[in-house]
């Protein structure tokens, strides 16, 4: 799965029921570094931009869906950015994958580690209280 054309998803020992969606390669390497994810990536290419006349066809849309088609149990995390065209995106490929019976999931959003509510927007923290959990475990 890993196309041959990624050094990071032809490493031995990904899983290949996992695939984190980004908008550019440099989204990549804070996942990496951080170890919290040992799945495959997909890039996209961009996110979509009406106004910048970014469509669904310019980006690597298409390929994700052959990558991901026919696999069974896959899960698509996407990793989009929080902005308008992010979110647009993120709800777009939602809506393609879904309709191929793939699992999608977005990444939480919320507070920063260290930061201080004073310093969080209205949409951070929006995101903040729907993705809350439980103390408990």
């Amino acid at each position: 799965m890993g196309e041959g054309g990624c050094v990071v998803c032809d490493e031995i020992g990904r899983d290949a029921h996992l695939m984190c969606v980004v908008e550019q390669p440099t989204d990549v390497l804070p996942i990496e570094r951080a170890g919290v994810f040992r799945g495959l990536y997909h890039c996209l290419g961009g996110k979509l931009s009406p106004l910048d006349d970014v469509r669904p066809e310019d980006l690597r849309i298409g390929e994700l869906v052959r990558r991901v088609r026919g696999q069974n149990e896959v899960e698509v995390i996407l990793a989009m950015s929080a902005d308008v065209e992010g979110e647009a995106t993120a709800s777009y490929l939602s809506e393609v994958l879904e309709g191929i019976g793939c699992r999608v999931t977005r990444l939480a959003q919320g507070l920063p580690a260290g930061g201080g509510l004073e310093f969080a927007d209205e949409l951070t923290l929006s995101r903040a209280f729907e993705g809350r959990r439980s103390m408990g475990g």
